[in-house]
């Protein structure tokens, strides 16, 4: 074989490399992870989530199934793969409160923490919230989320002193006051924050406890 057609054979081998790896990084957008979850709730809210299968989320993304397990370990975590960093939060918070708070208080700055993560994802909360409201499967998750989120802050207040009963009680409170103001605000058609609904809901719980919650 002549060096002019061995350099023409290496020229297209290359050529031909570079193209498969352009088309497959293609496969790899910085929108793939927010593509998945599109794809994901469009279907759950079509044929339901029981009914729908991982490789019809990919293919409707426009993507392959290695790329969804890339990004979530079943088509149940598309709904949940934020929950982690939203204990890490809401713990983070929590610790660096001031001491001098009540402990319900202190809650309630870990709980405004969180609002940045949600506010500009409401549109996905609230489909989220409709297809987790027509599966029991989903819904039992959702309570050990929220179950494992209360025991997390529980947790953060017997680092801070707070004994128990009162540790329990305060994380369970705050965890019922949160589901209610993100409820609330995912189901309004008013501009009102979650920061905002969080703090009522919280000036209502001291109210209906007397204002004995410490």
């Amino acid at each position: 074989m002549s060096v002019t057609v061995i350099n023409h054979y290496t020229t297209d081998v290359n050529h031909c490399h570079h193209l498969c790896y352009t088309l497959s990084m293609g496969r790899w957008k910085p929108d793939a992870r927010a593509r998945l979850e599109k794809a994901a709730l469009a279907l759950y809210r079509e044929r339901g989530f029981g009914q729908t299968t991982v490789a019809e989320i990919a293919e409707r993304a426009g993507l392959t199934e290695r790329t969804f397990f890339r990004y979530f370990t079943d088509k149940r975590e598309v709904l949940f793969s934020g929950a982690d960093a939203l204990q890490q939060q809401l713990v983070g918070a929590l610790d660096k409160a001031s001491r001098s708070l009540l402990p319900i208080d202190a809650i309630g700055v870990a709980l405004e923490s969180t609002v940045g993560l949600f506010e500009r994802r409401k549109e996905f909360a609230r489909k989220r919230q409709a297809v987790i409201a027509e599966n029991a499967e989903l819904q039992e998750r959702e309570r050990i989320k929220l179950a494992t989120l209360a025991s997390a802050l529980a947790e953060g207040l017997r680092r801070r002193g707070a004994g128990d009963p009162a540790a329990s009680l305060a994380a369970e409170m705050g965890i019922t006051v949160f589901r209610i103001a993100f409820e609330r605000w995912i189901n309004e058609k008013g501009d009102r924050s979650l920061a905002t609904i969080v703090r009522h809901c919280l000036k209502e719980l001291k109210l209906v406890a007397g204002g004995a919650v410490q």
